[in-house]
């Protein structure tokens, strides 16, 4: 009896060393990270924060202000710009620019200008480790990131602004009515179950970098890797890095954007209750296998007095899995409620007063 006892203990041990086996990751790139965009948790990190050159990985900083830009109205994707005599001459990855012909899409009057958009855009979304000094990408001493930071920018572009995806889904593309034609960098659009982008880049002293992100069912992930030896080296680790996501996590939809929750009070407004509804799509990131039953607590903010405009915090829902909060998201009005004038009220009174005398 001892020694089958024993032979379950050493069997058990073994398995439970092939699960943790199975969720190793071995790097062979200097930096790496794997975040899940919809929480914005990290899920693997190598040497995050160290500071390196992005080469092209750049762009996405570049895309995201674009996307901005494009979004908020302030330029649309016909605009015309006239190209440089500095854009023409940059090395690196191009599309053989002529400064004797216009393109679509312009932000900023110079790069100067538009590099300072990019380092304020960092600041504002905490990227500690960036200092950005050039738009394309190429090396200079003080254009230098970290894996975190490129994770940050890519979530804020891919979550906000998901129309990127028409794009970096990509294989091949022509431009100048045919007499170009572009391939994507990205090998894992076509090797990689899920894929869907990013960005590519390297250079001598940035080596192979890559943010590659990927869908499966709900869950987005994106992967950074930065340092590469070679081109394969870096689609091996960010392969690996995506397949340690998705064989380990599953993100679990908790509710809609726009999901009625409760009612709110209003003080002196045209309306006594207003609908309080989601700001967002919630999701919650869970290790697979675990618990999804998922208690909610809505939390309603007093004393809303109109006049009130839509969108205006009403409180916040509470999600969790056997006590640990897996999500939390804002609750906004649905709708504008205007201030009531004493006709107003005075009518309103007598509405009551009728109803309650017919009861």
């Amino acid at each position: 009896m001892f020694k089958r006892f024993l032979s379950m203990i050493m069997v058990i041990c073994i398995l439970c060393n092939g699960i943790a086996l199975a969720n190793t990751l071995e790097m062979k790139s200097k930096a790496a990270v794997l975040m899940d965009a919809n929480t914005g948790k990290i899920l693997y990190e190598s040497n995050s924060h160290e500071k390196r050159h992005p080469a092209s990985v750049t762009k996405v900083m570049t895309i995201l202000l674009i996307m901005e830009a494009i979004d908020s109205g302030k330029i649309s994707l016909e605009d015309r710009v006239t190209c440089s005599e500095n854009a023409s001459q940059m090395g690196g990855s191009q599309i053989w620019l002529d400064t004797r012909e216009t393109l679509s899409v312009h932000v900023a009057g110079s790069e100067a200008e538009f590099v300072s958009m990019m380092n304020a855009k960092a600041k504002e979304l905490g990227m500690n480790d960036t200092n950005f000094v050039n738009c394309h990408g190429l090396d200079e001493d003080t254009h230098l990131t970290s894996a975190h930071d490129i994770a940050l920018m890519s979530r804020e572009l891919i979550t906000n602004h998901p129309r990127v995806f028409d794009y970096t889904t990509i294989w091949m593309d022509s431009l100048r009515d045919g007499k170009s034609e572009l391939v994507n960098t990205n090998k894992l659009l076509r090797t990689y179950k899920g894929a869907n982008g990013l960005k590519t880049g390297s250079t001598s002293l940035a080596l192979f970098n890559l943010s590659a992100t990927a869908k499966r069912d709900n869950l987005q992930l994106i992967g950074v890797i930065m340092g590469g030896a070679t081109s394969k080296e870096r689609n091996v680790d960010a392969a690996n890095l995506l397949d340690y996501g998705f064989a380990n996590f599953a993100s679990l939809e908790l509710d809609k954007k726009d999901t009625v929750l409760a009612e709110v009070k209003i003080s002196k407004g045209e309306k006594d209750k207003v609908n309080a509804v989601l700001q967002n799509d919630v999701f919650a990131l869970i290790q697979k296998g675990n618990d999804k039953n998922v208690e909610k607590e809505i939390i309603l903010d007093g004393n809303l007095t109109a006049p009130i405009e839509k969108g205006a915090k009403a409180g916040e829902v509470v999600y969790r899995i056997k006590g640990e909060v897996v999500g939390r998201e804002k609750l906004v009005l649905s709708e504008d409620v205007g201030k009531t004038t004493i006709a107003k009220s005075f009518a309103k009174i007598m509405l009551n007063w009728v109803k309650v005398g017919r009861e």
